[in-house]
């Protein structure tokens, strides 16, 4: 099943230049993994370049549908992001 970002606060492009700048390497290789799929590519091509399972990209795909960049974090989870 095709997987999308609902949210349109960043391009591929802004979330590629995020990555570069994070601190964070895993928060970087889930906004990667984001801008590939913003390009199109498909959820087993992103997930794979980015080192993570299909089923890992979904839940963050998910999570950065309905929190945005802030639950890319470690130790964010649903909801943590606006405490």
């Amino acid at each position: 099943m095709a997987i999308s970002i609902t949210r349109a606060d960043h391009t591929a492009s802004e979330l590629r230049d995020r990555a570069s700048r994070a601190r964070d390497g895993a928060s970087a290789r889930r906004m990667l993994a984001l801008a590939l799929v913003l390009e199109g590519k498909s959820r087993t091509e992103a997930a794979i370049s980015c080192g993570m399972d299909r089923q890992t990209l979904r839940d963050w795909v998910h999570r950065y549908n309905a929190e945005g960049l802030a639950a890319l974090r470690i130790g964010l989870t649903l909801g943590a992001a606006r405490d």
